[in-house]
């Protein structure tokens, strides 16, 4: 193994910079308790975080060792969740000001989690795939459960252990299997022994594979690994579930597309089969379990389920079509879920979640903007043109077309005409006359960071689905790297 040189460590200066963020905001909150510092600094860590992007993409393709890979995809990934966690950050501020917990560890743990995430995005070895995705799960547990004195966090971060403790022994299986039949852990070397042909038929690899799929099954939350959704969405802290939502599994979507991408899954029938039986089901039990609930946060949780079915149509499909699909829809619905749950958060009081149906009755009314925003997330995720959600939509179909995965496209088409009506469901409670009910929720004033980050996810939602070209652009730059 070479020794590390001034340009390995220029192309770690991310994952460098996160984590001594993570290590000078402990100082801090060692030093002096204070939520507004913390928070300053955590954002001023992940500004300068993303604009090392731009001072890192240059050494770009960069093999930093065995076990990482800079270039193109991992920064266009690393950027996606740097800002996605800005703008938790923002959200957690004006939510955990009103709790009486000490709020400085929030941050640290947040920024650890991101690490994690940035690890995984850049894995080009089942080490570092191991250990980026135990960084980001250890976090997560404490995140979860971080409001101590309610039963449902402490519910939700339990589940999220045992969760994690079966996808994890699961993993850690699929690769022993892997290596055990291969000989190596590096998924470029991997590539290169599978698409020789010679061990596409043994049964201990197709095992491998089989398990690892079972561990990207629990955290992407897909059928039938999907049980912990709705239990974790509504117990979790309103921006927590936002997060786990968008960074966690955006970050393991992003494996997941280099590693199966490296090694060619259309190769495998058996897996291409379970992989779309998987993408059926989420897509079908997502869009039905959610026609049956009355919690906000439960609705979305099911429709995270049908929305990751999408995203796997769209990997299924393969080439660079499917790649960039799959990214680009990745944004779309980073963007929206963030301003769904963003809305949750500005909303809740101090003692709960606004997640009952009922306390959105009437928010147009009380709230125009509040309730113009949470409007326009929920059509973007029913897929209604002028939205981001619905060009991302149209490009998977366009990607599963060019593949010719037909079956898989009527269902996606289906499902989503299934799926509009819960997201209908809270649009009607929105603009429908004020009830008494909806008065028990205080209203509460909106921090105005909070109503910034807000007014710009709205923003980037219109923009996207009226001139996608720009993104398009970045992301057909983005996937080259995983697609030549």
């Amino acid at each position: 193994m070479t020794p590390m040189n001034s340009s390995d460590i220029t192309a770690l200066l991310p994952l460098i910079l996160i984590t001594a963020t993570a290590v000078v905001v402990m100082i801090a909150a060692a030093i002096r308790r204070s939520h507004a510092v913390a928070a300053v600094l955590t954002l001023l860590g992940l500004a300068i975080t993303f604009a090392s992007l731009w001072y890192v993409s240059p050494l770009a393709p960069r093999q930093v060792g065995p076990l990482l890979t800079i270039d193109g995809y991992s920064l266009f990934y690393t950027g996606l969740i740097v800002a996605a966690t800005a703008a938790v950050v923002v959200l957690s501020y004006g939510y955990f000001e009103r709790q009486t917990e000490h709020r400085e560890e929030l941050y640290i743990l947040i920024l650890v989690a991101v690490l994690g995430s940035m690890v995984l995005v850049a894995s080009d070895h089942f080490i570092s795939f191991f250990l980026g995705l135990e960084i980001l799960s250890i976090a997560l547990y404490a995140l979860n459960a971080y409001l101590r004195d309610r039963a449902l966090p402490l519910e939700a971060g339990i589940k999220y252990l045992i969760l994690a403790a079966a996808s994890a022994a699961f993993l850690l299986f699929g690769m022993a299997f892997i290596y055990a039949e291969l000989g190596t852990m590096q998924f470029t070397r991997i590539a290169s022994l599978m698409l020789g042909g010679s061990n596409l038929d043994q049964p201990v690899l197709v095992a491998g594979l089989a398990l690892i799929i079972t561990g990207f099954g629990f955290k992407l939350a897909l059928v039938p690994f999907h049980l912990w959704t709705p239990d974790i969405y509504e117990g979790a802290p309103a921006p927590v579930t936002a997060f786990v939502a968008t960074v966690s599994k955006g970050a393991m979507f992003a494996l997941l597309l280099r590693y199966f991408y490296t090694i060619s899954i259309r190769r495998f029938d058996s897996i291409f089969l379970v992989l779309a039986i998987i993408a059926v089901a989420s897509m079908i039990a997502g869009n039905v379990l959610a026609l049956l609930q009355n919690n906000v946060k439960r609705i979305l949780a099911y429709s995270s389920i049908a929305h990751m079915g999408y995203v796997l149509v769209a990997f299924l499909a393969g080439g660079a079509m499917g790649a960039q699909a799959v990214t680009f829809y990745l944004v779309a619905y980073f963007i929206t879920t963030l301003g769904a749950f963003g809305v949750v958060t500005v909303l809740s009081p101090s003692d709960r979640d606004a997640d009952r149906l009922e306390d959105y009755t009437g928010l147009f009314w009380r709230r125009p903007a509040l309730g113009s925003i949470l409007t326009l997330m929920l059509l973007s995720l029913a897929g209604i043109p002028l939205t981001a959600g619905f060009f991302g939509k149209f490009y998977i179909v366009a990607a599963g077309a060019s593949s010719a995965i037909w079956g898989l496209i009527i269902v996606l088409v289906l499902t989503s005409v299934v799926g509009l009506y819960y997201y209908l469901r809270v649009v009607v409670a929105i603009f429908s006359a004020p009830e008494a009910a909806a008065e028990e929720l205080p209203l509460l004033p909106v921090p105005a960071s909070s109503g910034i980050i807000l007014g710009v996810l709205g923003l980037l939602l219109v923009w996207l689905g009226v001139y996608p070209g720009y993104l398009l652009g970045i992301v057909t730059t983005a996937v080259r790297s995983i697609t030549h």
